[in-house]
């Protein structure tokens, strides 16, 4: 805990860690709107296979993602039903939740490397992974919500 948001530098970076399966994974605090219960979801037939429905959300129609198939993860059930939550994220006005197994720290990268993702996936156009920050004994992989969410930066389209 010793990068836990605080520090008063602009510069720095905040980011909101959550788990999906065992990986650690982190958004910018600045795309992250709000927690949440996991909630009813009504389905949307066709949609693609990482969407789980959409919810209302105080007057707004919001998709809702599954963490696990968007990120390529085996489907497994949840460790603890009690901590899964959707972390809802936004860019250039749209919102998309995702459905992530446990929300954890708040982080700050400032001072600290961000490494490129692993070899073989930047690779892929669309790999949400943006970067890689090492981590207590591990790493967190930190996450572009553009790319995660499938978000073209036009308030028209959604997930």
């Amino acid at each position: 805990m010793n990068a836990l948001v605080g520090a008063s530098d602009p510069r720095s970076q905040h980011w909101l860690s959550f788990r999906i399966g065992e990986q650690l994974y982190a958004a910018l605090l600045a795309d992250v709107g709000e927690v949440i219960r996991d909630g009813d979801l009504t389905p949307v037939p066709g949609s693609a296979t990482d969407l789980l429905g959409v919810r209302h959300l105080r007057g707004r129609i919001v998709p809702v993602m599954d963490g696990r198939r968007r990120l390529g993860l085996p489907t497994l059930p949840v460790a603890d039903p009690v901590t899964v939550r959707i972390v809802m994220l936004s860019h250039a006005g749209q919102q998309v939740g995702l459905l992530v197994d446990a929300v954890g720290e708040l982080l700050c990268s400032d001072g600290l490397e961000i490494a490129p993702p692993p070899p073989g996936r930047a690779s892929r156009s669309d790999d949400p992974v943006s970067g890689v920050l090492a981590w207590q004994d591990g790493f967190v992989a930190l996450l572009d919500v553009r790319r995660l969410c499938r978000l073209s930066g036009e308030e028209s389209h959604v997930a």
